[in-house]
Protein backbone atom coordinates (compact mmCIF):
# COMPACT_ATOMS: atom_id res chain seq x y z
CA UNK A 1 0.00 0.00 0.00
CA UNK A 2 1.12 3.70 -0.58
CA UNK A 3 2.02 5.45 2.18
CA UNK A 4 -0.09 8.56 3.05
CA UNK A 5 0.65 10.85 5.82
CA UNK A 6 -1.77 10.90 8.74
CA UNK A 7 -3.04 13.95 8.83
CA UNK A 8 -3.97 13.89 5.75
CA UNK A 9 -6.87 11.02 6.51
CA UNK A 10 -8.02 12.97 9.58
CA UNK A 11 -12.25 13.39 8.94
CA UNK A 12 -11.66 11.63 5.31
CA UNK A 13 -14.86 10.10 4.19
CA UNK A 14 -15.31 6.13 4.63
CA UNK A 15 -17.06 4.17 1.96
CA UNK A 16 -17.75 0.40 1.14
CA UNK A 17 -16.83 -1.53 -2.30
CA UNK A 18 -20.39 -1.38 -2.96
CA UNK A 19 -20.55 2.47 -3.02
CA UNK A 20 -22.51 3.18 0.06
CA UNK A 21 -21.22 5.76 2.80
CA UNK A 22 -19.88 4.63 6.34
CA UNK A 23 -19.00 7.40 7.19
CA UNK A 24 -15.73 9.99 8.36
CA UNK A 25 -13.06 8.58 9.98
CA UNK A 26 -12.31 9.89 13.53
CA UNK A 27 -9.21 8.42 14.41
CA UNK A 28 -7.06 5.11 14.01
CA UNK A 29 -5.77 2.58 16.75
CA UNK A 30 -2.28 1.09 16.41
CA UNK A 31 -0.31 -1.32 18.88
CA UNK A 32 2.29 0.73 19.88
CA UNK A 33 4.78 -2.45 20.43
CA UNK A 34 4.93 -3.42 17.02
CA UNK A 35 3.52 -0.03 15.17
CA UNK A 36 0.69 -2.35 13.20
CA UNK A 37 -2.45 -0.68 12.79
CA UNK A 38 -5.63 -1.99 14.47
CA UNK A 39 -8.84 -0.61 13.42
CA UNK A 40 -10.39 2.85 11.99
CA UNK A 41 -12.60 4.57 14.35
CA UNK A 42 -15.12 6.07 12.25
CA UNK A 43 -18.20 8.20 13.00
CA UNK A 44 -20.90 6.43 11.76
CA UNK A 45 -23.15 7.29 8.80
CA UNK A 46 -27.14 8.10 9.77
CA UNK A 47 -27.77 5.53 7.23
CA UNK A 48 -25.64 2.46 8.14
CA UNK A 49 -26.98 -0.28 10.12
CA UNK A 50 -24.22 -0.52 13.02
CA UNK A 51 -25.65 -3.47 14.36
CA UNK A 52 -23.57 -5.97 12.24
CA UNK A 53 -19.99 -3.84 13.20
CA UNK A 54 -18.07 -3.54 16.40
CA UNK A 55 -18.51 -0.45 18.14
CA UNK A 56 -17.09 1.42 21.35
CA UNK A 57 -18.32 5.19 22.67
CA UNK A 58 -20.28 5.41 19.52
CA UNK A 59 -17.78 4.83 16.80
CA UNK A 60 -17.40 1.56 14.95
CA UNK A 61 -14.31 0.07 14.53
CA UNK A 62 -13.10 -1.05 11.30
CA UNK A 63 -9.75 -3.35 11.10
CA UNK A 64 -7.29 -1.55 9.12
CA UNK A 65 -6.87 -5.10 7.47
CA UNK A 66 -9.98 -4.33 5.73
CA UNK A 67 -8.66 -1.42 3.96
CA UNK A 68 -8.94 -1.55 -0.03
CA UNK A 69 -7.90 1.84 -1.29
CA UNK A 70 -7.31 5.50 0.32
CA UNK A 71 -7.53 8.42 -2.45
CA UNK A 72 -10.54 10.75 -1.97
CA UNK A 73 -11.82 8.51 0.16
CA UNK A 74 -10.80 5.46 2.46
CA UNK A 75 -12.29 1.76 0.56
CA UNK A 76 -12.67 -0.71 3.27
CA UNK A 77 -14.42 -4.12 2.29
CA UNK A 78 -18.11 -4.28 4.47
CA UNK A 79 -17.65 -7.77 4.49
CA UNK A 80 -14.05 -8.17 6.09
CA UNK A 81 -15.24 -5.56 8.59
CA UNK A 82 -18.37 -7.07 9.73
CA UNK A 83 -18.34 -9.59 13.17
Amino acid sequence: MVKVMAKKLSNKKIMGTDGSDMGILYNITCDMRTGDLIDLMVRPDMTLNVENYRTEDGFVLIPFSAVRAVKDYIVVDKKASTT
